[in-house]
Order: C-alpha cells, then structure tokens, then sequence
C-alpha cells in the first residue's frame, strides 16, 4: 500500500511541476508577442542615422577580451572600428595571450606602447602596457596587455581603463549588424523615471553564413544539425523567453557575447566576478540587487532585432562543454544571492524570476533524471499506467513542437532573417529530432555541470578558434535557459492515479 501512495505522489508532484512549466511557456509565448509587436509599433519611424552622428549621443567604449585569437584578430578589430557610431572608442583587452595576438595587433594597426593611468577600480591581474596607434585614422583603438585571469578579469581591466559612460562587451570573434549601437543605446536614450542599467540583443548563429573581412554578407541557414538546432534554439530564447521577461522587467541575463551596461552601476556593484563561470548572468543579478536594495526605480532593456552573429558549436563535445558551464554559472550565480529567493523586498526580482529560474532552470535537470529513474523502478514494480503516460507523452511533445513553430512564425512576421522557404521547412523539421537527441543531451550536460560544480570544477576548458571566416568550432558567452529550450519529457504516471 505505501509503495502506491508513493507512486501517487511522484506521479501528482512531476504532472504538477510539468503543468506549472507549460502554463509558464503559455505566459511567455503571450506576452512576447505583445512585446515585439509594441516594439516594431514603436521603432517603424526611428531614423537611427540620427543618433549616429548626434554629439549628443551616449558614450560608448567596446570592451573585447582577446585571449588566443590570433587566427582572426586583424579583421576581428577592423570589424569593431567601422562600426557606425561616433562616441565610441574600442578597447581590446589582450589577455595574456600565449600566441601572437599582441604582435600582430601592433603591427597592423601601428602601436606603440604609451603611459597611461590604470585607474584600479576594480582589483585586477596586473596590467603589463597599453598600446595606441600612430596613425589618427586607429584613433578610437586602445590595445591592452595584461597577465592572463579569465574573461571576467579582462572586461574588469577593460571597465577601469573606458573613458566613456557606458560600457559594451561583446566577444571579439563576433559580427555586430552595422547599426547594432545605436540600436542597443536607444533605450538608455528614453526618458522614462527608471534608470536602464543594461540593454541587450538577440544574438543568432552565424555558421554557414558568408562572411568576409568581419562583415555579414550573406545570411544562411546553417547547414549542420546542432547549429540549425541552435539557431531554432536561439529564436525561441531570444524572441519569447527574453522578449517576454523585459516586459516585466524580469531579465536576468544579458548575453556575455553583446550587452550593453551602466559602467557607474558596474563599478559601484565590484564589476564582473572572476570567481564565477557565469560572470555575465551575475553581473546583471547583482546590478539589479544594488537598484532594488537602494530603492532605486531601474530597467533592464532587451532589443528584438538581430545585432549580433556568433559562431555556434557543431559538434557535440564543445557543446557539452558550453551546456556544462552554463549550468554551473547557474548554480554560482543563484548561491551567491540566494537571499531574494522569495524575498518580498526585492519585489519581482525575489518572487518571480529568481524562483523560476531556480525551479525552472537550476532544477529542471535533476527533475527529468530523477523522474526517469522512478520511471524505471516504477515500470519494473508494475506501477504504470501506460495509457496515460502514453498520452501525457505524446501532448507534452507536441506543445513542445507547436511552441517552436510559434517562435518561427513570430521570426517569420517580424525579422525574418531566413527568407526561403525551405529555410522555414528545415527548421521545422529540425524540431522533430530535437526531444530525442538534442534536448537528452542538453539535460545530460546539466546533470554533468551538477556533479563538476560538486566536485569544484572552475575551468572554461580549451577551446579551438580558427575564426569566424573559418566557421570554428567554439563557445560563445551566450546563456539560454533551458527550459526555454523544451519543457521536461519524462512524465511519470501511476496506474493508481
């Protein structure tokens, strides 16, 4: 008799706990498409070339930590400095850099080693020179060499040294549509009585697309299955998850490959963690902890156009690696402030969205494994209802496929970067495979992050970067929830339920 009530209740507590997921994907499939509706509405007469050439336009400084690129560092730089923008300078932060990175900026962009005041803002790995060029044309262009301490230490280096109000980080191997700042900007630019500490947009996949000398010719579909599958995986996260979450201003996440920042906030938070995998994510979570527990009204901003192109992993080792240490900078950033969890002071922030990410990001893994194994002793003790779980299956799946063809039809009618329609058919079709490759896999990395964050595994892990006009193979600072990637499959029903 105990065992059934016991089957009972993990049947009840996993039907629940899906129930909540879907209502949840229901909510923010609704208020996205509000969002990005009142977006375009909004933006459909705003001439950004304007704000391009306006004196009075923000002040920007790229920060792009380098660390090992020299396969495509020369074009990486030249992309940055044709950005059109006029209050901007680019700052490349050369992080200790065991190839010829450094050399072969000096080289190309005539540098030469100047002194320069390093305010230390912020604690940082020694700064070994600073580099300008002599050609007034590389005006906007400071180099940075620093001993090597990771990501977040370099774009802290890079944060002591802007000159400008605001800061923008992006990773140096990116491609950034030509009128991505003054997009991204915009929002710092809106007189509202809440102050926008960080401002993003949606990063898409650039594998297979055509690009030269650090510019987006030609946009395609990529050709493998896990980039194709990444990329419907960025539609979903990019256009729903986070178009839903600012409408609340519920982000916690501004992606490490292209964001935008109040560099004051920043400093006054310590800047970026060094001691965390997840630098990015805990950045913006402490920033907004600091607004809420200064009683400051604030927002953080998210743009729906496409701004950024990045490179993808295609193959499933260094895609592990990425799931890995997304789950671990998860799991870092929600200990560190685990005092908003469901904590009425920090208003949204404490009951909403750190609760949903811990039940809905943190634990999904665990819940889709642990369900399994009860699964398994369940159907080896007799304890199943196969009809029902049969049918919990096949409604479960199919939401999953219907959520991803609303995110394709919302690309379709708003942006749609993928024109032709075989381009819509494959992604389409690329979804079938994903509950039974693509989504295990992902869950399976999850549950690796676990057992590497016990055992206090902080590497990033080495990674091959032959550049973007190569198409490598590399990961990307670009967070995405998982459970925006497809709710949980395993659902476990007693035959006494």
């Amino acid at each position: 008799m105990w065992l059934a009530h016991l089957y009972d209740f993990i049947t009840y507590a996993v039907l629940t706990y899906l129930a909540v997921q879907i209502l949840l994907y229901v909510l923010i499939a609704f208020f996205s498409l509000r969002a990005t509706r009142g977006y375009i509405n909004r933006n459909s007469f705003v001439d950004y070339k304007l704000l391009a050439v306006s004196p009075y336009a923000p002040t920007i400084s790229i920060l792009a930590p380098a660390y090992n690129k020299g396969a495509n560092i020369i074009e990486n730089v030249r992309s940055l400095l044709s950005i059109y923008y006029n209050n901007l300078e680019v700052i490349i932060i050369n992080d200790g850099s065991k190839d010829d990175s450094l050399l072969q900026l000096i080289e190309a962009y005539q540098l030469q080693k100047v002194n320069y005041f390093v305010s230390y803002q912020i604690q940082t790995k020694e700064v070994r020179g600073v580099y300008k060029s002599k050609n007034p044309i590389y005006r906007k262009l400071l180099v940075v060499d620093k001993v090597n301490g990771g990501k977040a230490d370099a774009l802290n280096v890079g944060i002591n040294l802007a000159s400008n109000d605001y800061i923008v980080c992006i990773d140096v191997d990116c491609v950034l549509e030509q009128d991505a700042l003054l997009k991204l900007m915009k929002p710092f630019l809106e007189t509202t009585r809440e102050k926008v500490i960080a401002s993003g947009g949606v990063v898409r996949i650039a594998n297979s697309c055509s690009i030269q000398h650090g510019r987006l010719l030609k946009i395609n579909l990529p050709t493998q299955y896990l980039p194709r599958m990444q990329t419907l995986e960025y539609i979903r996260a990019f256009l729903l998850g986070r178009m839903a979450w600012s409408r609340i201003n519920g982000l916690l996440l501004i992606s490490g490959a292209f964001g935008a920042l109040d560099k004051e906030i920043a400093i006054k938070v310590g800047g970026y963690n060094p001691k965390t995998v997840g630098e990015d994510m805990e950045l913006v979570v402490r920033m907004r902890r600091y607004m809420e527990e200064t009683k400051q009204p604030y927002k953080v901003a998210f743009i729906p156009d496409p701004l950024c192109w990045t490179q993808a992993p295609s193959n499933f080792k260094i895609l592990g690696r990425q799931r890995n240490r997304w789950m671990r900078g998860t799991i870092e950033t929600l200990g560190l402030h685990k005092k908003m969890f469901f904590n009425p002071r920090y208003g949204i922030l404490g009951l909403l969205c750190y609760p949903y990410w811990f039940f809905f990001e943190l634990c999904a893994p665990a819940v889709e494994v642990l369900s399994l194994t009860a699964f398994v002793l369940m159907a080896l003790t007799g304890g199943i209802n196969w009809q029902m779980l049969v049918s919990c299956l096949a409604f479960i799946i199919s939401f999953g496929y219907m959520y991803s063809a609303f995110a394709i039809y919302i690309e379709v009618k708003t942006f749609n970067q993928y024109n032709r329609k075989t381009d819509i058919i494959k992604l389409l079709l690329t979804g079938l495979l994903e509950p039974f490759v693509y989504h295990p896999f992902g869950t399976w990395s999850g549950v690796k992050g676990y057992i590497d964050k016990l055992r206090k595994k902080s590497v990033w892990g080495e990674l091959a970067h032959q550049g973007l006009n190569k198409i490598p193979s590399t990961i990307v600072s670009v967070t995405i929830p998982a459970t925006v990637i497809m709710p949980a499959r395993t659902v476990i029903v007693s035959k006494h339920a």
